[in-house]
């Protein structure tokens, strides 16, 4: 297992936070973060390769039991967990949890593993892209069915912000991507870099806001823990339930690979950005990042074993009968 530097960036930030929750006041955190996510999407429409996505395009049975398990069957495994919060579908921890279980894909991440696991690429790429596109809409409709009366969750107010925020960067970098496009994947690991940068700058901000106002004072060890073994449950219930699902559908070995590994993932990406877009700088955004900070490390650990057993069963099945 190779050394982690964004997660162990998320870690260090988290404790900077917890010694310097007030941070420096030179930055304009709140301005360089609300910038950056726009840039982090306008990359992203400048990565969106219609070649790459035409190529996995007519995997359609991949694509349908992808989709339906990120935003149909993992929300509703998360809601089964409801009863084991006080006051269940109101509780705080539990909307943490339903937040993760309604996010996308992730994309880089998900095409990595596919392909050291020697899985479908094309449809790898075909699913992380549509998953991140549908997530935009789907994320936000499934929290507004259980934080409609909320104050901090004003539908139309949320969608604008998405409008300014995500989907307008994001379509001008589509649009940019014919003049541009080259130039984003010589450079795709410097803007790896950014996008990671951004993303530790929202954790640094959403926790120091959080120490801050002492929101983890009503949050002990026992609940970090029924949250890892919540969470720690619904990626091997899903890996699991996609494994048999693949074989009932016949599909290929690579076939099978993309539906687990597409499948199972959830991005730290798209949950931080939509944590600062919905949210704001409230107290409670280091409280919806916790299952998906907990869900990114137990899915990078976890599936990178898998990715290592599947290649190296590859390998035996390439190896000449003597």
């Amino acid at each position: 297992m190779k050394f982690n530097g964004f997660i162990a960036a998320l870690l260090f930030a988290i404790l900077i936070s917890w010694f310097f929750p007030e941070g420096p006041e030179v930055l304009p955190l709140k301005l360089i973060t609300d910038v950056g996510i726009g840039f982090i999407f306008f990359f992203y429409g400048l990565k969106l390769s219609p070649t790459e996505f035409k190529a996995g395009l007519y995997n359609y049975k991949v694509h349908i039991l992808v989709q339906l398990t990120t935003f149909v069957f993992f929300p509703l495994l998360a809601l089964a967990f409801a009863p084991f919060f006080e006051g269940g579908t109101n509780s705080s921890l539990w909307l943490a949890l339903f937040f993760l279980g309604a996010l996308p894909s992730t994309v880089s991440s998900s095409i990595v593993m596919v392909s050291l696991a020697r899985g479908n690429i094309p449809t790898a790429i075909f699913n992380a892209s549509l998953s991140g596109l549908l997530g935009i809409i789907a994320t936000p409709l499934w929290l507004s069915l259980f934080m409609a009366s909320s104050s901090q969750f004003e539908f139309a107010a949320v969608v604008q912000k998405l409008v300014i925020q995500i989907i307008l960067p994001l379509v001008i970098g589509l649009f940019l991507q014919k003049f541009l496009g080259d130039l984003d994947r010589k450079n795709s690991k410097k803007i790896g870099l950014f996008d990671k940068s951004i993303i530790v700058l929202i954790v640094y901000s959403s926790f120091s806001t959080a120490f801050s106002s002492e929101l983890f004072s009503t949050v002990g060890l026992y609940d970090l823990l029924k949250l890892l073994a919540m969470v720690s449950v619904l990626f091997f219930v899903v890996y699991f339930i996609l494994g048999a699902i693949s074989g009932w559908l016949n599909f290929s070995t690579e076939d099978e690979i993309t539906a687990k590994f597409c499948g199972t993932k959830k991005s730290l990406v798209h949950g931080s950005v939509m944590v600062k877009v919905i949210f704001g700088s409230s107290a409670a955004n280091a409280l919806y990042l916790l299952p998906i900070m907990l869900y990114h490390i137990l899915q990078l650990l976890v599936i990178a074993v898998f990715a290592e057993r599947y290649r190296k069963r590859q390998e035996r099945e390439d190896l000449p009968v003597t």
